[in-house]
């Protein structure tokens, strides 16, 4: 058995991402059933891999329980029409959910326990709010191991705005308009198109439609509109529904494999894995994440900063992404920085952003064979960041 074999990232799809709540794309629709209409999409798409060569399901889901329970990796592979041989999991790591679920099975592949895999996520935030069911230690306040904050994400972006009082609501309100006005950019010139999946909706008084693009963006958002946004995580706050992800409801997924069963499937790699980090920082900021997380898989590579040529970081807040920059030395309006613009604008189904970025990631490789490498990064619920270094395939000094 080999102990070390090079992992490469195959293909991405998504489902559109939809507006949680009564009124959003998917209000009526189950969240296995969005799973599932990926998974046979990277079936569809990629017509060399056997379905019986597929030798592990990962998908991740923050809360798991109703349509988003049942060892979901496992059962939305059955529901797929996989091979009953094809086993599946279900991952959980809050946002960073389908990044862990790549990691995971990335780790597999490259000792040789897996030839291919299909990993990523989805969250229904609609019919599962973050924080369903769950019973949260009493001792995490009363032997203060946390601040109260810690377990409201909106907080923890109100208290990295205290820590880095440079970064001014102002600051965070350009960001966010500058992410909407990206993503209209990448619409507009059929940047995004290609790697969504058409998901068929039903709704009891309206019957059925077809999702097609996502429902988040607010093209057009000015400065101004942003400026009278309520503060609802703290009187006179800096925090709004503008400069922050909202909730959405979508699912994502990828196919992962050995590069030489790749080759030998005919199976296109867009992205070859380099390394990747995980790191805790205090709850309470949790926003900081990423950078130690960024720190470690840079040092793991053997890289700095410097090297990475493209980066998508998961836009939960304007504000985390901001610290991350500012850490790193990086403008606010750096080109490398989510150039199709980022979960402000696309929205952020938790579990399933993490192969949003990865899918974004390898198709602007292919269009940057002036870029060798990029990275996918977040921070994550209860004080965490996550980060993975990619190579590009089509790097033109690799030939």
């Amino acid at each position: 058995m080999p102990t070390s074999r090079d992992v490469v990232f195959v293909d991405g799809v998504r489902t559109p991402f939809g507006r949680s709540g009564p009124k959003g794309l998917y209000a009526e629709t189950r969240a296995d059933d969005l799973v599932v209409r990926v998974i046979r999409e990277l079936m569809r798409r990629n017509p060399g891999l056997p379905p019986e060569r597929v030798d592990e399901v990962a998908i991740a889901a923050t809360t798991q329980i109703g349509d988003q329970g049942l060892t979901i990796g496992r059962s939305a592979a059955v529901l797929a029409g996989l091979p009953k041989t094809v086993p599946g999991y279900a991952v959980d790591r809050m946002c960073a959910g389908a990044m862990t679920a790549v990691t995971n099975v990335a780790g597999g592949v490259a000792f040789g326990a897996y030839d291919v895999a299909i990993a990523g996520g989805v969250e229904h935030m609609g019919r599962h709010p973050m924080g369903e069911g769950v019973d949260p230690n009493p001792r995490f306040l009363s032997e203060s191991l946390v601040d109260g904050s810690a377990l409201i994400m909106g907080m923890t972006a109100e208290n990295l705005h205290d820590r880095y009082p440079d970064i001014t609501k102002e600051r965070a309100d350009a960001y966010a308009v500058a992410s909407q006005e990206k993503v209209a950019k990448a619409y507009a010139n059929g940047r995004i198109q290609p790697d969504l999946v058409p998901m068929a909706a039903r709704k009891a008084a309206e019957g059925w439609g077809l999702a097609t693009e996502d429902e988040p963006p607010r093209p057009g958002t000015t400065m101004e509109g942003l400026a009278g946004l309520k503060t609802p995580f703290r009187a006179h706050g800096r925090v709004t529904a503008g400069n922050a992800a909202g909730l959405n409801d979508g699912a994502t997924g990828c196919v992962i494999a050995a590069a030489d069963v790749a080759a030998e499937l005919g199976l296109t790699a867009k992205m070859r894995l380099v390394s990747y980090a995980f790191a805790g920082v205090d709850p309470e900021v949790m926003g900081v994440g990423p950078i130690p997380s960024t720190e470690r898989a840079l040092r793991l590579a053997g890289l700095g900063i410097g090297d990475i040529g493209l980066i998508e970081i998961n836009e939960a807040f304007a504000v985390q992404v901001l610290a991350f920059l500012g850490h790193f030395g990086i403008a606010d309006d750096d080109p490398r920085v989510n150039p199709y613009g980022g979960a402000i604008a696309f929205g952020h189904p938790l579990a399933s952003s993490g192969v949003r970025l990865m899918t974004q990631l390898a198709r602007q490789f292919g269009e940057r064979p002036d870029v060798r490498y990029g990275i996918t990064t977040m921070c994550v619920g209860m004080g965490m960041g996550g980060t993975v270094i990619w190579e590009n395939p089509a790097w033109e000094g690799a030939k």
